[in-house]
């Protein structure tokens, strides 16, 4: 019976140990080349390697301490800890703002507490699990939204320019940062002091944006392009304000009028009475509804103003040109 002869032999072994079991390399070669021409294997880079990653690593741990330094990060999560039905509750919470019960925000004992303990600690729910809590979820995001909507407005109306953006931004982070400015002194000089931390007043003032978009998409569609003025725009801008002021006015109350009754977890718990006089309760009543009402119109108006369409502008000027030149 007649086979094939059998593959002639190489008469080199230089494939001989190959991973890939064929010939390695061009002609004239069969082994390979070190990785990155052997870089890597040399000490010098090994050390600068070394350096650059030690570098590194002292770098990002600076930065984390002088960020934990202002803010406290495990804190700052907490915020963040939302959910998608707590978002489309508590968007409907700041626009209809008006039946809602109760607003006093909810407290758990926390896993190191005894119950034959004398005092224990409380810690506010996360937002979650309570839709009186404040969140940094929906003000960072209308934030945004609110300068893209405006900049998206501008260029509808033919009035757009490279700097509008960046004019928005200034405008709206200054708003934030003087309301803010506005809380503290106001705590300061009013003496309240409580467990509610600078980042619940960053979220409670950028919740006021929530109505701006409103304000700036209704006014938009009802207007036709004519800006926020106008029997619609006022109307609209008059509601958001409104739903906006009796939100903080309710939702402040824990920290600028904090609760002293018995029945509070925290009073109870600790057997401390914080009895606030009259007078001084008076004036802290007078400063809520003052930040509430007046300083968020204010903002708020600063916040939701917006140009007519300037073809609407130059049309009627451009009529009355030719009728003072007949």
């Amino acid at each position: 019976m007649m086979r094939s002869p059998p593959p002639p032999q190489s008469q080199s072994n230089s494939n001989y140990g190959s991973p890939y079991g064929g010939q390695a390399g061009g002609a004239g070669g069969g082994s390979f080349a070190p990785a990155f021409g052997g870089f890597m294997n040399d000490p010098t880079a090994q050390m600068g390697y070394q350096v650059g990653k030690t570098a590194f690593n002292a770098g990002q741990e600076l930065v984390e301490q002088n960020i934990n330094r202002y803010v406290s990060i495990p804190a700052l999560k907490h915020y963040f800890n939302v959910s998608t039905p707590y978002v489309l509750r508590k968007l409907l919470l700041v626009l209809f703002p008006w039946r809602h019960k109760p607003w006093s925000r909810e407290q758990r004992p926390s896993s190191s507490s005894s119950p034959d303990a004398s005092t224990y600690n409380y810690y506010f729910l996360p937002p979650r699990d309570d839709i009186n809590s404040p969140d940094m979820y929906i003000p960072v995001m209308a934030f945004v939204t609110y300068i893209l909507l405006s900049t998206l407005l501008a260029g509808l109306r033919g009035a757009f320019h490279p700097e509008v953006m960046g004019l928005t931004a200034t405008t709206a982070f200054v708003v934030v940062l003087l309301e803010i400015l506005g809380l503290k002194f106001g705590t300061y000089i009013l003496s309240i002091s409580n467990d509610s931390q600078l980042l619940d007043l960053v979220a409670y003032s950028g919740y006021k944006f929530v109505g701006v978009i409103v304000t700036l998409t209704l006014s938009e569609i009802l207007n036709r392009g004519a800006g926020t003025g106008g029997w619609a725009g006022w109307t609209i801008f008059t509601y958001t304000f409104s739903a906006n002021a009796f939100f903080l006015l309710r939702s402040l109350k824990y920290v600028l009028l904090p609760d002293s009754s018995a029945s509070h977890p925290s009073a109870m718990g600790s057997g401390i009475q914080n009895t606030i006089a009259r007078s001084q309760r008076n004036r802290r009543t007078q400063f809520l509804f003052i930040y509430s009402y007046i300083v968020q119109f204010v903002f708020m108006w600063i916040l939701s103003r917006q140009d007519a369409n300037p073809a609407q502008i130059k049309a009627p000027a451009a009529g009355v040109g030719k009728a003072v030149g007949a």
